[in-house]
């Protein structure tokens, strides 16, 4: 699908319990698609809504309005609406996450935990702990670490082993939450080529970067969020 994500009209708003019920109104309105070999960052001030509405395309929040249409194996469904069970299924084979932060597993080495994603796709491990070690290798992470826990890794660290993992698949849409914050330049620089070899791939991208120098890099398209301001606080 040459469009294989459509945000259509959505709105998101939160409900502060511990202040009598106030909702928080955060989007409102948006809409915005991204192509198949786009890369399309949020832009916007610090607390103007990006990763609500990029964990919102993910399912990790709800959609009090609108549609957030994903082709997933060639039928079109909408992830506002879609249960529990599908937006697992979307996530393991169409959409892609890579955090600010990894959730580490414990004893679960650094190969392992990159490796899983494509483990769990029927991908023989093997196969899998090649790909993976030929990732940590381009991040520059030291093959002594490889079959370590990285729980005591350090923030950089664990970061090149959440992109890692990140990239690995083959989803046709990836979402990246400030994938590059905890890099030093030369790994910012192996996160940029490997952008660029999802897009030529043909991988629609949706992120958010606040370093100015990666969003030039691989901006095709900033999607202004401050245009979604959903308004002031609402009893």
């Amino acid at each position: 699908m040459a469009t294989p994500l459509i945000v259509s009209e959505v709105s998101k708003a939160f409900t502060m319990h511990l202040r009598g019920g106030i909702r928080l109104p955060v989007v409102a309105n948006v809409s915005f698609s991204v192509r198949a070999g786009e890369c399309a960052v949020l832009g916007g001030p610090s607390g103007a809504g990006k990763s609500s509405i990029l964990k919102m395309v993910y399912g990790n929040y709800g959609v009090d309005q609108g549609q957030i249409i994903v082709d997933h194996h060639g039928q079109l469904v909408d992830l506002a609406t879609a249960n529990p069970r599908t937006v697992l299924s979307v996530r393991r084979d169409t959409i892609g996450y890579v955090s600010q932060f990894l959730r580490t597993v414990p004893r679960v080495s650094a190969l392992g935990v990159v490796a899983e994603p494509l483990v769990a796709r029927g991908t023989e491990r093997s196969e899998a702990h090649a790909r993976a070690s030929e990732l940590l290798g381009r991040l520059n992470l030291p093959e002594r670490l490889w079959s370590l826990p990285p729980a005591t890794f350090s923030g950089g660290e664990q970061q090149r082993v959440n992109i890692a993992r990140g990239f690995i698949t083959d989803h046709p849409v990836l979402l990246l939450d400030e994938p590059t914050a905890s890099l030093d330049a030369t790994n910012r620089e192996v996160v940029i080529g490997l952008i660029e070899e999802k897009k030529l791939k043909g991988v629609a991208l949706l992120g958010i970067f606040h370093d100015a120098d990666v969003r030039e890099a691989v901006a095709d398209r900033i999607i202004d969020v401050t245009t979604f301001a959903a308004g002031k606080v609402a009893a």
